[in-house]
């Protein structure tokens, strides 16, 4: 018996001893969250309160830095894809695929990394690319963690690890949702013991107000630099035409890896997600560019809580008041802000309370200075909410309530409504053919049965034909008085005083729209 107990008494030893260990690492670790998270709070105290500058850098890296985590990506990258306009760089540390890693994001090396991942699909133009970006925790619900960050560092991804700035490697990371539009995306890890960061409100900024940027910048977790905004509402054309740019122009210090980190202000309250920068050669050059927070929350909020993006629709095609103020004169409205709306879809939300030349000037008594204000402002909205509308409408202004449709999938599978300025003297000389409507007519162009004018054709070199009145238009107003009959259009245009310009209403298939035609001086 006794030959038995003695290596029962070591394996009993053993099992204690081990015990003991893991209870050991479990105290040091949430002793050391403990710690950490009590240091969050007295530093978040410290700057609700600040006074001295000299301490105000060091309590927001406090605040700031549990939070940023770096994110590796593994993805496929189609390189026929839409590259970023010259000049502009999303900074996503690239380092894998053909060409020495610059792939579809245009993204220099990391100095020294000449790595290449490249394992080509039965796509050859496709290839499997790896890098490395940021994101920020920004909640902890149900022993799961969700970080924001920039689609194109998540978006597509087929792994991904993130690491926090603890030293903890988190693998098999989540992608919850992604949206190309905003270029913004939410993860999902399974961990413990996290730090989320704190919104702020980033409509509250002015430009002169000192902001931080963060981020993993060549693998670096939490670097953070600092700086100044330096204008907002920026539009830079790199998320395409479909995309909702409204920047904020930042020339804190931003490099290849700082995707997807938060901008903060002097409270350590995310105001921001750094998302590209603009520079000849992909290092930081004085101008950077974050998505603000006001429109970051809300998509955040989607995809955290649907996987993915609803947004509102008019179903208008709009201009800003600033791109054609003799239109907006010859409409009566002096001002240059605003956006005029130039077309209007048929069976849209807007096809009965919104009409072609109307000059929308507030959105739920909010002042709109031009078009892309007006279109991510319904953007933001949920499908099925009502927006009241102040229009500039026949000389005096109305309030118009709209109820929101969601907008579709696909913008460009609508028809667009092309119209512009043309120079005209009179009907005959816009190069168009015009006749009384009839059934045949409207049957031929799929127009509504009913006394009208119809264009039935049109000189390719015409001043018609580069205003883009084409073939099947409708013509049912001009200058605001309704056309019935040919002869009625070449009256209205008789009287038009075409030095300060026409209107010309128009229906097709598509909608409504306005053509505004103008004499050359």
């Amino acid at each position: 018996m006794s030959m038995w107990r003695k290596p029962l008494g070591v394996i009993t030893l053993s099992g204690a001893v081990l015990g003991a260990a893991v209870l050991g690492v479990n105290v040091f670790h949430d002793t050391q969250f403990a710690q950490a998270e009590q240091q969050v709070n007295a530093a978040r105290q410290d700057l609700a309160v600040v006074e001295d500058s000299s301490t105000v850098y060091r309590d927001i890296h406090r605040v700031v830095e549990p939070s940023v985590v770096e994110i590796q990506v593994t993805k496929t990258v189609h390189h026929a894809g839409t590259p970023i306009p010259p000049g502009f760089e999303r900074f996503f540390h690239q380092f894998g695929g053909e060409g020495g890693g610059q792939g579809q994001f245009n993204i220099p090396m990391n100095p020294g990394d000449q790595g290449n991942d490249d394992q080509s699909s039965p796509d050859q133009g496709s290839v499997r690319e790896t890098g490395t970006g940021s994101g920020v925790i920004m909640e902890e619900s149900g022993g799961y963690g969700y970080i924001l960050t920039n689609n194109h560092v998540a978006g597509g991804a087929s792994q991904m690890v993130v690491t926090l700035s603890d030293g903890r490697v988190i693998k098999n990371a989540e992608l919850v949702g992604a949206d190309p539009k905003t270029d913004l995306a939410v993860v999902k890890i399974k961990a413990d013991h996290l730090i989320p960061a704190t919104w702020g409100d980033s409509s509250q900024l002015e430009s002169g107000d000192h902001i931080l940027a963060f981020g993993a910048p060549f693998g670096y977790v939490g670097s953070m630099t600092h700086g100044i905004v330096s204008a907002l509402h920026r539009q830079a054309g790199i998320l395409g035409n479909d995309g909702y740019e409204n920047f904020i122009q930042v020339d804190a210090p931003i490099n290849p890896g700082n995707s997807g980190g938060p901008l903060v202000n002097l409270k350590g309250q995310v105001v921001g997600v750094n998302t590209a920068i603009a520079s000849s050669s992909g290092a930081f050059s004085g101008i950077g560019f974050a998505i603000p927070s006001e429109e970051a929350r809300p998509i955040y909020d989607q995809l955290k809580s649907s996987g993915k993006i609803s947004r509102g629709w008019l179903g208008v095609e709009i201009q800003s008041v600033s791109a054609n103020t003799d239109a907006a004169e010859n409409e009566g409205y002096h001002d240059t802000t605003g956006v005029m709306i130039h077309g209007v879809l048929h069976d849209s939300p807007s096809a009965s309370q919104l009409h072609p030349g109307d000059i929308v000037t507030k959105l739920n008594g909010h002042s709109l200075a031009d078009a892309s204000e007006l279109r991510n402002a319904v953007a933001v909205e949920a499908p099925g909410a009502k927006i009241n509308l102040t229009v500039f409408r026949d000389g005096k202004t109305e309030e118009v309530s709209v109820k929101l449709g969601q907008q579709p999938s696909d913008l460009n599978s609508l028809a667009s409504m092309n119209g512009g300025p043309a120079e005209s003297n009179s009907v005959g000389r816009l190069g168009v053919k015009l006749e009384n409507l009839n059934s045949d007519l409207a049957q031929q162009y799929g127009l509504s049965n009913g006394a009208g004018v119809v264009v039935t054709s049109v000189d390719p070199n015409s001043t018609a034909a580069q205003a883009g009145i084409s073939e099947g238009d409708e013509i049912t107003a001009i200058n605001g008085h309704e056309v019935h009959t040919a002869a009625d259009a070449q009256k209205a245009m008789a009287k038009a005083d075409l030095t300060t310009g026409a209107r010309l209403q128009i229906t097709n298939r598509q909608g409504t729209e306005m053509v505004f035609v103008k004499a050359a001086k």
